[in-house]
C-alpha cells in the first residue's frame, strides 16, 4: 500500500450491535451511521462539483503542488485571506483570484493549478471527490481514540493525499490484493444451503436461503471491534492474524463506504472462514438478543421467520464453521449422492444495502407448521462400499413413509408431538413476555431482562502495563476498587487495591448507567486447569436482584469459552451461602498438588471448588429448565385430556360383592396401569446393590466380541451427519461414565440407555451392515444377562 507499509491494524469502535455501520472515526454515536454518513459526503461532493469552474481550482489548488520556476517545493496553496470558519453565506462570491498569492511560498494560486488547465471536466470532478475524502479521513484521524485505527485512518489520508498531487487514482498496495481466503464467506454459506438443505421442497429451501441472505448481509455491514478490545475479550487469540484482517477490512470494505475514491469490496466476497471465525459467536449472540429485544416491532410474516428459524439456522451455522472437517469450506466442495461437484456459482449474495435485521431481500410467506424443517439434511444415498474395520457407514437415504417404522425406544416422544409443543412454548403469541416477574422466578430472571434491555452491562478488564490506559476502564477499576472496598470490610484496602490493578488479575465488572455496581475479581492458571476467585461483591443497594447469580454464570461462561473447568475460592462465613448457591462445594475435584503454592491461604475462610460443564449455557440455563417444566406440563395436560372421562362410581359393593380384580376397574387402564406379571421383579431399593448388579451386567458387555462397534461415542469423522440423524446418542463409555456417577438410580434408566444405543444403530445403519448384527448380537447377549439378574421376568 502506497505510504503505508507500517500499517497496524485497528478497527474504529463502531455500533456495538453491529447492525447500523457508523462512519470511520465516528466512534459509534448515535446518529453517526453509513447512511447518514456517506449521504452528507455525496451531498457535499455534488455542490463542489456543480460549483463554476474557479471555484474547482481553488480547492484543487489547495492540495496541488506549486508549479512555479526555480523549484518550490510548496506542496499545496493556502490563501492569505481564508474565510471565516464557518464562512458566512454573505461574504461566499463565486470570483476567485488566480493571482492571489500562496501564504507559504508567496506563488499565485495559478501556479498551483498550471496542470489542470487542459483537464476535462470529468476529471477535476473526480480529484474534487477525493479532495473530500480527504478532508473527511483527516477529521477521522483527529477524532479516532484508537492508536492502532487512526494510523490505518492516516494512512489511507497520505494515499489519497499523494493521488491528488500526481492526478492517478488511489491504489492500494499490499503484499496481498482481494480475495484473501477462498473459498469466500459468500461461497462458504451457499455451500452451506447445498450441503443441509439441499433436499428440502422448494418453499422450505426459499426459507433458508432468505436467511442465508440476511445473515450474509450483515456480516457486510458489521463492525468489528479493534484489535485492543478484541485482545482484552480473547487474549489466547491470533492477534497478529486478527490485526492483519482488519486493517483488510478497513482498506477495502470500511472506509470505502464513506470515501467513494476507494475500491469498494463486500467483506463476505473477500474474506474466508478466518474472519467468519473471529466474528460469528459474537455476532450471533448479539444478532439474536437484538431480535428478541425487537421482537414486538418485527412485521407478523418474520416474525417466525426471525425468532425461529433463525436461530436454528445460525446454530448450524455454527458447528460448520468451528468443525475442523467441514466439507463447505473445501476448495472442491462435493455435495449429493453422485459425488458430482457443485457447480461455483452464486446460490445466495447479500443484497447491496444495508437493512435493518428483520428485513429479507424478497418477501417470502412462512408457514409456521414448517418450524421444524429447518433441520440438517441426511446424507442422500450413495454406493456402499466395504469399509474397514472400525469405520461406521453412512446411512441410507430414508423412504418418506420409513420414519414411522424406524425402531423406536420404549418411552420416547413422536418428534412431532414434539414439535408442536416445542412451537407452542416458543410462540411469543402464546406466552408473551412480561416485565413483571412470577413467585417462581428464578433468582437470575430480572437481571437477565436487564441486560436484554440494556440497562446493565458485563465486561472482563485488567490493568496492563504493556498498553496505554484506557480511562473508562482505569475509571471502572477504581469503581470495582470501592465496590470490594465498601463490602468486604475485614479486607485491608491496599491489597483490595493491589489486586485489582495486578495485571494478572481480571475482574468481571458489572456496569449500571455507566458506573461500577458490582464485579467478581479472578486470576486464572490456565497451565493448572484452575481460576481463583479473589473478590466477589455487589453494593449493597442494588443487592437482592439476581445481579450476583447472574455474575457467576456470566464468569462461568467465560471460562468454559477460555477452556478452565474448574474455580477454587477461600470463603468467609457470611460468603459460604451464595457459593452453594452457584455450584461449589467443599468437595474439591482438582487435585491438591495443582494448587498447593498457586493460590493464597485465607486465615477462617474456607476452600470451595465448583466444577463447570461445558456443554451448559449458564446464563439461559434456568430459562431452559423453565422451558423444559413447561414442555412436561403440556405434554402432561395433554395426556390428561385424552383420558379424561368420567365412570359411574362402583355399585358391585353394595351388592355385596367382598371383592373384585384391580383390571376390571372402568378406566384404570386407560391410566397405563398394567397388571403385575407372574415372573415380575421388583426394582432393587439398596443403592449399592444395585450399583454392584449394573456393574457386573455392563462388564460383561463390554467384554463381549459385538461390543466394540459401541465402545466410545461416534466420531464426526469417522460418520459425519451422524449427529443430525441421531437425536439421542449413547455408547459404553458414557454408561460406565453415569455408573460411577450414580447416575443409574433404577434399573430402567439403565436399560433405556443400553437399548439406545442398538436402537441408534440401526437407525443410522443398513440392515445388511456389520454394525447392524453386531446391535443385534449384542443385545441379545445383554437381555440374557439382564434376566440372569433377575431385573426382568425370564
Amino acid at each position: 500500500m502506497a505510504d503505508s507499509a507500517g500499517i497496524q491494524q485497528g478497527s474504529p469502535a463502531i455500533g456495538a450491535a453491529g447492525l447500523v455501520p457508523a462512519a470511520p472515526g465516528a466512534g459509534g454515536t448515535e446518529g453517526s451511521g453509513a447512511a447518514g454518513g456517506s449521504a452528507r459526503i455525496a451531498v457535499k461532493k455534488a455542490q463542489l462539483r456543480s460549483s463554476p469552474r474557479p471555484k474547482k481550482l481553488e480547492k484543487l489548488g489547495v492540495y496541488s503542488s506549486c508549479k512555479a520556476e526555480g523549484a518550490c517545493k510548496c506542496n499545496g496553496w493556502k490563501s492569505q485571506n481564508p474565510p471565516p470558519t464557518p464562512p458566512r453565506t454573505d461574504q461566499q462570491s463565486n470570483t476567485v483570484n488566480l493571482q492571489e498569492p500562496c501564504r507559504s511560498c508567496s506563488h499565485t494560486l495559478g501556479d498551483h493549478v498550471t496542470h489542470l488547465e487542459n483537464v476535462s471536466e470529468e476529471e477535476m470532478n473526480r480529484l474534487l471527490g477525493i479532495v473530500l475524502d480527504v478532508e473527511y479521513l483527516y477529521t477521522c484521524v483527529h477524532k479516532e481514540e484508537d492508536a492502532d485505527t487512526k494510523q490505518v485512518y492516516f494512512s489511507l489520508f497520505k494515499l489519497l493525499r499523494k493521488s491528488i498531487l500526481q492526478m492517478g487514482k488511489p491504489m492500494l498496495e499490499a503484499q496481498e490484493s482481494p480475495p484473501f481466503e477462498k473459498p469466500s464467506i459468500e461461497q462458504g454459506v451457499n455451500n452451506f444451503v447445498q450441503y443441509k438443505f439441499s433436499h428440502l421442497p422448494s418453499k422450505e429451501r426459499q426459507t433458508i436461503m432468505e436467511l442465508a441472505k440476511m445473515f450474509l448481509n450483515q456480516i457486510n455491514y458489521w463492525q468489528l471491534e479493534t484489535p485492543s478490545q478484541r485482545r482484552q475479550r480473547v487474549p489466547n487469540d491470533d492477534a497478529a492474524g486478527y490485526k492483519a484482517n482488519y486493517t483488510r477490512w478497513l482498506c477495502y470494505c470500511n472506509v470505502p463506504q464513506f470515501c467513494d475514491s476507494l475500491p469498494r469490496y463486500e467483506t463476505t466476497q473477500i474474506f474466508g472462514r478466518t474472519l467468519l471465525r473471529s466474528v460469528f459467536t459474537v455476532m450471533r449472540k448479539q444478532l439474536l438478543e437484538q431480535a428478541r429485544q425487537e421482537k414486538d416491532k418485527l412485521p407478523p410474516e418474520k416474525r417466525t421467520l426471525i425468532l425461529t428459524h433463525f436461530p436454528k439456522f445460525l446454530s448450524m451455522l455454527e458447528e460448520e464453521v468451528y468443525s475442523h472437517s467441514s466439507p463447505i469450506w473445501s476448495q472442491d466442495f462435493l455435495a449429493g449422492a453422485s459425488g458430482g461437484q457443485i457447480p461455483i456459482h452464486t446460490v445466495i449474495s447479500a443484497p447491496p444495502v444495508a437493512r435493518p435485521l428483520y428485513y429479507s431481500t424478497s418477501p417470502v410467506s412462512v408457514d409456521p407448521s414448517t418450524c421444524g424443517s429447518v433441520s440438517p439434511a441426511r446424507k442422500t444415498a450413495s454406493v456402499l462400499e466395504p469399509n474397514p474395520v472400525g469405520e461406521k457407514r453412512k446411512p441410507s437415504e430414508p423412504l418418506p413413509h420409513e420414519e414411522n417404522k424406524r425402531p423406536r425406544v420404549v418411552g420416547d416422544i413422536p418428534m412431532d408431538l414434539i414439535n408442536e409443543v416445542m412451537s407452542t412454548i416458543a410462540d411469543p403469541a402464546a406466552i408473551p413476555e412480561t416485565s413483571l416477574l412470577s413467585a417462581h422466578s428464578a433468582r437470575d430472571e430480572a437481571a437477565r431482562l436487564e441486560e436484554r434491555r440494556g440497562v446493565i452491562e458485563f465486561h472482563v478488564i485488567g490493568n496492563s502495563l504493556n498498553q496505554k490506559p484506557n480511562k473508562r476502564i482505569l475509571m471502572w477499576l477504581v469503581g470495582l476498587q470501592n465496590v470490594f472496598s465498601h463490602q468486604l470490610p475485614r479486607m485491608p484496602k491496599e491489597y483490595i487495591t493491589r489486586l485489582v490493578f495486578d495485571p494478572k488479575h481480571k475482574t468481571l465488572s458489572l456496569i449500571k448507567d455507566g458506573r461500577v455496581i458490582g464485579g467478581i475479581c479472578f486470576r486464572m492458571f490456565p497451565s493448572q486447569g484452575f481460576t481463583e476467585i479473589v473478590f466477589c461483591a455487589v453494593t449493597s443497594n442494588e443487592q437482592v436482584k439476581g445481579y450476583g447469580t447472574h455474575l457467576m454464570n456470566h464468569l462461568k461462561e467465560y471460562h468454559i469459552k477460555h477452556e478452565i473447568l474448574n474455580f477454587l475460592t477461600y470463603a468467609d462465613e457470611y460468603a459460604i451461602g451464595y457459593f452453594k448457591k452457584q455450584g461449589f462445594s467443599k468437595d474439591i475435584k482438582v487435585p491438591k498438588a495443582k494448587y498447593v503454592g498457586y493460590i493464597k491461604d485465607y486465615e477462617g475462610a474456607t476452600l470451595m471448588g465448583c466444577e463447570l460443564n461445558p456443554s451448559i449455557p449458564y446464563t439461559e440455563f434456568s430459562v431452559i429448565i423453565k422451558k423444559q417444566k413447561e414442555i412436561i406440563k403440556k405434554l402432561i395436560e395433554r395426556k390428561q385430556a385424552q383420558i379424561r372421562k368420567v365412570y359411574p362410581g362402583l355399585s358391585c359393593f353394595k351388592e355385596g360383592v367382598r371383592q373384585i380384580p384391580i383390571e376390571s376397574i372402568p378406566g384404570i387402564r386407560e391410566t397405563g396401569w398394567k397388571p403385575v406379571g407372574k415372573g415380575y421383579v421388583k426394582e432393587l431399593k439398596d443403592p449399592d446393590q444395585l450399583y454392584s448388579t449394573l456393574k457386573t451386567i455392563l462388564q460383561h458387555v463390554k467384554s463381549h466380541q459385538n461390543a466394540w462397534p459401541f465402545m466410545e461415542p461416534v466420531k464426526k469423522t469417522e460418520a459425519p451427519g451422524y449427529y443430525q440423524v441421531i437425536r439421542f446418542p449413547m455408547d459404553l463409555k458414557t454408561m460406565s461414565e453415569r455408573l460411577k456417577s450414580r447416575y443409574y438410580t433404577t434399573r430402567k434408566l439403565f436399560m433405556a440407555d443400553m437399548q439406545r444405543i442398538f436402537t441408534n444403530c440401526r437407525e443410522y445403519n443398513p440392515p445388511e451392515s456389520e454394525y447392524y448384527k453386531c446391535a443385534n448380537l449384542l443385545e441379545k447377549f445383554f437381555y440374557t444377562k439382564i434376566k440372569e439378574a433377575g431385573l426382568i421376568e425370564k
